[in-house]
């Protein structure tokens, strides 16, 4: 859990768009990989495995109508990446911070569908192969939403600089 739970999360929030339903899903997701050990062959695939997980149940959790879509909650799922930040000045900080809030909130934007392939691919560095294995569908389809995707994505933040400059 400490290894991997804060990637977990950021998925989840990503896909979500909803911090506590990715709090959930997280938490599902330990429970049902420490039910299910045994079924994972080779040791060193843990963290696709669990990352598998977590994308299954955002999906439910997607599927699944709550309350929570007629009053989504007030958190916005942002968090910051502490690498090199003891290093960086004060504006650095603030205008990166402020960036991956920008673009936190353009992806979750997002249709599942986009959002699902684009944090897969550059949120988990996993190739158009292992997507399309992870999710079960085919290549192609893989890469037509990740190209949809980063247009919608562009389109987003295009839009967000003419509105705000």
């Amino acid at each position: 859990m400490d290894e991997y739970g804060d990637m977990l999360l950021r998925t989840a929030c990503l896909l979500l768009r909803d911090r506590q339903s990715a709090e959930e899903a997280v938490q599902d997701t330990f429970i049902q990989a420490y039910a299910k050990i045994s079924q994972l062959k080779e040791p060193s695939r843990l963290r696709s495995w669990l990352i598998a997980i977590t994308v299954n149940r955002c999906r439910m959790k997607q599927r699944t109508w709550s309350w929570r879509s007629i009053f989504p909650a007030a958190e916005s799922g942002q968090w910051a990446e502490s690498a090199g930040e003891a290093a960086a000045g004060a504006e650095e900080l603030f205008m990166a911070e402020w960036h991956n809030v920008k673009l936190t909130d353009a992806i979750g934007s997002l249709d599942y569908i986009y959002r699902e392939s684009l944090t897969l691919y550059y949120f988990h560095e996993m190739s158009v192969r292992e997507i399309a294995s992870q999710l079960k569908t085919r290549e192609n389809t893989v890469k037509s939403r990740l190209a949809r995707g980063r247009q919608l994505l562009r389109l987003i933040l295009e839009k967000e600089d003419i509105d705000n400059g």
